[in-house]
């Protein structure tokens, strides 16, 4: 055997490791994060890591194009911070941008049907953190808007939001994959159930947009059970639940007013700081002063508003990249539509960010760490999957 020979084995070898380790490395950032935030973001590293590592034996593969905007936006939020008001709180909350990795990662290492396995494994740990805070409502009595089930994660706004893509997941693979339904049909009830007990209603209107994208793919007269489900959840509900419904269209409910209050705060930062923002992590410091007299709350973390938060922290300049990921990652999905070998995989896309922008109305998702390791991935595994397929 000659010396290139070995050393062309030696080579294959290599890579085969690193693309092991690249993809054990996504795996259990997908099954951590419904689970602990620390192991997830280890494995995210170690993911990046392989990632780099195959960049550089291999050069640049091949990404999905919504990539492009999507780093345009980090771009954008590092100006921001570097700009911000005090650089010092807003240059550490850019941290999160080393989440954008998961998209490389995934779509290099989570080729053809391993793509499916992650969403497996999201729906799998899903249904049991489900059982979690089903347990906890009814014997350990979470219980109300202070205490409510959070499941396996550390709040119950982070748990909702995971619940509401994992919801998506599995209503795309009942209606739209050929083969597995069983393990969804089994999960759904758990993840509803404890989906409506964190009385979450931003991640109740995530759930009926995404869940309502996935029916007008398959049969728009499906979209008529929608309000038939809602009826009976309202009639066997909790009276925690069902009051909690009943206040979303309670014009004096002090919750939507005050959120009406961050929108018209949000817009005086956004008219005093239009080009890069009062900086990540700054809204929190800058609230007061631009808080309006009939707010509810004294200060608020974030604007509860996808959107008016992007605007308000990194400027309109960073919206616009954002609004060009989600176009971009839309259109890409849409021409996978009746090409892809994994439909569900396409339609579990596609609803997520129909949830996630309309749950985006009432809670800034976008910022929550475990939501968004979620989001990318179910986001990116239609494209990974079919890269062994032919399809660019």
């Amino acid at each position: 055997m000659s010396v290139a020979a070995v050393a062309g084995d030696a080579r294959v070898t290599a890579d085969e490791q690193i693309a092991r380790v690249g993809w054990w490395a996504v795996a259990v950032a997908v099954a951590a994060l419904q689970l602990s935030i620390a192991v997830a973001q280890i494995a995210v590293a170690v993911a990046g890591v392989a990632w780099v590592l195959r960049v550089w034996r291999a050069g640049v593969p091949a990404l999905p194009r919504f990539v492009v905007p999507l780093g345009v936006y980090a771009a954008l939020t590092l100006l921001s911070a570097g700009l911000s008001r005090n650089p010092a709180v807003s240059v550490p909350d850019t941290k999160q941008l080393l989440l954008f990795v998961l998209v490389p990662a995934v779509f290099e290492f989570a080729r053809g049907a391993r793509a499916r396995t992650l969403v497996t494994v999201a729906l799998s740990v899903g249904a049991a953190s489900a059982l979690v805070g089903i347990v906890q409502y009814g014997v350990l009595h979470y219980g109300g808007l202070g205490r409510r089930p959070q499941g396996t994660l550390s709040h119950w706004m982070t748990y909702s939001g995971t619940l509401m893509l994992v919801i998506c997941a599995g209503v795309a693979r009942l209606l739209h994959d050929t083969r597995d339904r069983a393990w969804a049909a089994v999960a759904m009830p758990a993840l509803v159930t404890s989906l409506a007990l964190t009385l979450t209603r931003s991640a109740w209107v995530g759930v009926f947009a995404g869940v309502g994208t996935l029916f007008l793919m398959k049969d728009r007269r499906l979209v008529g059970v929608l309000p038939l489900v809602v009826a009976v959840v309202v009639a066997v509900a909790p009276a925690s639940v069902t009051d909690r419904v009943y206040s979303m269209f309670d014009r004096n409910d002090p919750t939507s007013r005050d959120r009406m209050a961050m929108l018209d705060a949000g817009r005086a930062m956004v008219a005093d700081h239009p080009l890069t923002g009062v900086g990540p992590d700054m809204v929190q410091h800058v609230y007061p002063r631009y808080r309006v007299a009939w707010a509810v709350q004294p200060s608020n973390p974030h604007l509860h508003n996808v959107p008016m938060q992007i605007a308000a922290e990194r400027g309109l300049p960073a919206l616009a990249a954002w609004l060009w990921f989600i176009a971009s990652a839309v259109g890409a999905l849409w021409t996978r539509l009746g090409r892809s070998r994994f439909p569900a995989l396409v339609a579990t896309g596609l609803a997520a960010i129909a949830a996630m922008l309309a749950a985006g109305l009432f809670e800034y998702n976008f910022g929550d760490s475990e939501f968004l390791m979620l989001f990318l991935v179910l986001v990116t595994a239609p494209f990974a999957a079919d890269r062994d397929g032919g399809l660019p």
